[in-house]
């Protein structure tokens, strides 16, 4: 397969994009791909651009494959991904708040079925309500399964011998 050769037409292209691009990290990779194209080393590109010698090398790569669209677009992948704001996370919990405080048991797939209807998404991990709830304060709290002022079996045993005589 043979490589397309990039040139001076390309950095005169490139540094055209680049006058109309606002994203300063797409800015800075077409300046890395048009300074190469004007013939410049990878070491004196990198000290400019502030990027790796091997990454410059894969940016002409990808400018070579996809052009200046594979330049521009922002491959990274995760990073913050909020579903509601502050004030709509608040204004959504405080509906299961109420029905806590009338002493309703309220679970984590019920908060999270309501999640996932209201942002339209199918979490597949409860990961999502479990930190929505800890930024908010929320606290696990389960009712305990004997009562904790109750005797022990002895005087229970005890207490029924002597009421039933």
């Amino acid at each position: 397969m043979k490589m397309k050769k990039i040139g001076n037409e390309d950095a005169k292209k490139l540094r055209e994009k680049m006058s109309e691009i606002s994203n300063k990290n797409a800015y800075r990779r077409l300046q890395a791909v048009a300074l190469r194209c004007e013939g410049r080393q990878r070491g004196e590109v990198s000290e400019i651009t502030g990027f790796n010698p091997q990454w410059i090398g894969h940016l002409c790569r990808v400018y070579r494959n996809e052009g200046t669209e594979g330049l521009l677009k922002d491959g990274r992948k995760g990073g913050n991904h909020k579903n509601m704001t502050r004030n709509e996370e608040i204004a959504f919990l405080s509906r299961f708040d109420e029905l806590a405080a009338k002493g309703q048991i309220i679970t984590v797939n019920d908060i999270a079925l309501a999640y996932d209807e209201a942002v339209g998404v199918k979490h597949e991990s409860l990961s999502t309500v479990y930190y929505l709830l800890h930024k908010h304060g929320w606290r696990k709290v389960a009712p305990k399964q004997y009562h904790p002022g109750k005797a022990s079996d002895e005087v229970i045993e005890t207490s029924k011998k002597l009421t039933m005589s």
